[in-house]
């Protein structure tokens, strides 16, 4: 693929990465409508549509935490991983 071809898939790239930035601000845009719309209910009905919007607790190890406290035990259990990044500057 030649320079300018690349060129163009960037151009391309780009303007599509800005349609889905565009359509995910209207989508939360609407979900904060509908979820002011709800109050403090956790379900809605809306014709076809069930909605739901419940809390949800969820308990995560803090790393940092672990790693000031006890730096030896944090260390063996410690997964080191590799991954490419895409980016266009």
């Amino acid at each position: 693929m030649s320079s300018t071809e690349i060129e163009s898939k960037v151009r391309e790239l780009r303007q599509l990465q800005s349609l889905i930035e565009e359509a995910q601000a209207e989508a939360e845009s609407i979900k904060d409508t509908i979820k002011a719309q709800m109050g403090q209910e956790e379900v809605l009905r809306a014709g076809e549509y069930t909605i739901t919007y419940k809390a949800v607790k969820s308990a995560r190890l803090d790393a940092k935490a672990l790693k000031e406290t006890l730096p030896s035990v944090a260390a063996r259990f410690m997964v080191e991983t590799t991954v490419r990044r895409f980016c266009v500057a």
